[in-house]
């Protein structure tokens, strides 16, 4: 019954012609960046890819380098149709990886490399702290010197704040973007986020209804913005 329940009211929200959270907004250009944490894995990447695919959006994807030996062909894909690739960690372990600037930065190394023994090419610098650089702003500018840009989020799904239905994850990520003109959408990919594959069709469709681009990180700086 409360599957039943959950899926007639993401019928609802997905059958809504105008999303009423996103209603409020700043004038001018709407750009909306999806950003994935924690893959890639084998049970939701694939799914969000194939939503991506079928939707004609594209993605930025912070990756966890451990988890990239026996996904090569996941990270490949990723690469390959056109998405965004950035440095997540290499092990996810907040204590090791804050325990030192060293430690930070040796992390990021190790990811990144576990990134190029698939994409020798990949050169981009793009990064997001484990947790969000809230967590250490003191490390903020250890990685601006090693010659990263780092992204937080302004806006998020919840799916990596506990178990919530695709309904909610919809709920959540429209409502954390409401009145935001350029929004940076926190989502996941990692094990036990099939919930956030469900509800990424119809956050999808609310930002587009809603006149949002779908663009890669990193954005492009606004015309009143220094390059």
């Amino acid at each position: 019954m409360k599957k039943l329940c959950a899926f007639f009211l993401l019928a609802a929200l997905i059958a809504m012609p105008a999303p009423l959270f996103l209603r409020a907004h700043a004038q001018g250009a709407r750009e909306i960046f999806l950003s994935f944490d924690d893959g890639p894995t084998d049970s939701v990447t694939p799914l969000i890819l194939d939503t991506l695919l079928e939707k004609g959006v594209r993605a930025t994807f912070f990756v966890i380098g451990r988890q990239i030996r026996g996904r090569e062909e996941i990270l490949r894909r990723i690469d390959g149709e056109g998405h965004a690739l950035g440095i997540h960690s290499y092990t996810h372990r907040y204590k090791e990886i804050y325990r030192s600037e060293e430690a930070l930065l040796q992390d990021i190394a190790r990811c990144r490399a576990a990134i190029r023994r698939v994409l020798p090419s990949f050169s981009a610098k793009i990064y997001r702290f484990p947790g969000g650089s809230f967590l250490c702003p003191r490390y903020r500018e250890t990685v601006q010197r090693a010659g990263y840009t780092y992204y937080d989020w302004n806006a998020a799904s919840g799916d990596g704040e506990g178990r919530f239905s695709a309904s909610e994850l919809y709920e959540r990520s429209l409502a954390t973007a409401r009145g935001k003109a350029r929004v940076v959408l926190l989502m996941h990919d990692g094990v036990g986020c099939g919930e956030t594959a469900k509800a990424l069709p119809a956050v999808i469709d609310a930002f587009l209804q809603s006149g949002y681009a779908f663009k890669t990180l990193p954005p492009q700086p606004k015309r009143n913005e220094p390059s």
